[in-house]
């Protein structure tokens, strides 16, 4: 008898999970509206595990490994992208919530634009109640990503091919950042795509990985932005160019006299919007955001 794999392998890294954030995390993929999934949890913290909470489920859908030691983020979740049989993976925290229609929303977009590797969302923090738009097509992610990370790591679902096709994984090197790392490398080879709602609630929480490593965090980007900008220039420029506001000003609200134009590095004024007159350099002055 041929098993039928699942479309969807969940895929969930756990270490000292608080138990209500992981019961949460849990419940809201238990909870998804598309039921086609597998998931796995995996217990990155031997001496510590949070098997009892984790099998307290009975759900046939979890399936729990623990690892004899620990072995880190960037290999856990290598680990667990070759436990899945599932032909999308769903990456999923342990202390974040999925919106019920997450994956239902997901599948159906990847499913009819083949030519997408990564879809993602907008995120809510909570419970600060922030909400973060991120860019939805393709292109204005790519130029956002040489910045910042532009897709939501555990609000995203990819296409397994892609990783397993162009040799790709998570790289120790770069964590705690090693999701920024992966998209910055899936570039060349796939689209993006970001559905424009929320879908995904990130919890803010003294013990974030952004909070407890921030130092490591901001090497690792900052290294990561400095091999963007190398690696990808035309888009890195197209970012910038996309950073440039226009401020015009106009007498008695209808002749131009002064145009302004604010870019990354400086700012030049135009006397009646075509004689430039003043360049000022950003750094040496004070301008309101």
């Amino acid at each position: 008898m041929i098993s039928k794999h699942p479309k969807v392998s969940v895929l969930m890294p756990v270490y000292r999970t608080d138990e209500q954030f992981l019961r949460e995390a849990i419940e809201s993929i238990l909870n998804q509206t598309f039921r086609d999934f597998e998931f796995l949890i995996l217990d990155d913290c031997p001496e510590y595990s949070r098997e009892d909470i984790v099998k307290s489920y009975k759900d046939n859908r979890i399936k729990y490994y623990k690892n004899k030691k620990n072995l880190g983020i960037s290999s856990s979740r290598n680990k667990l992208i070759s436990l899945a049989t599932g032909e999308l993976l769903a990456v999923m925290d342990h202390d974040d919530v999925s919106m019920p229609t997450r994956f239902e929303k997901q599948v159906a977009y990847l499913d009819s634009h083949p030519n997408v590797g990564v879809v993602g969302s907008w995120r809510q923090d909570f419970p600060t109640n922030e909400i973060y738009k991120f860019p939805e097509n393709d292109i204005e992610i790519k130029k956002l990503l040489t910045e910042i990370c532009a897709i939501t790591h555990p609000a995203a679902m990819i296409r397994k091919s892609v990783l397993v096709e162009n040799k790709l994984a998570y790289e120790e090197k770069y964590s705690p950042a090693e999701d920024y790392a992966l998209w910055l490398k899936l570039i060349d080879v796939t689209n993006f795509h970001n559905i424009q709602e929320v879908l995904f609630k990130y919890r803010i929480h003294s013990r974030n990985t952004s909070n407890v490593q921030m130092q490591k965090m901001q090497e690792a980007t900052d290294a990561l932005h400095a091999w963007a900008i190398n690696k990808y220039p035309w888009l890195y420029q197209k970012y910038l160019d996309d950073r440039t506001r226009r401020i015009n000003v106009l007498l008695f609200g209808v002749i131009p006299l002064l145009k302004i134009i604010v870019k990354q590095k400086k700012i030049k004024f135009y006397l009646f919007g075509v004689i430039l007159f003043l360049v000022v350099n950003r750094k040496m002055m004070i301008w309101p955001k």
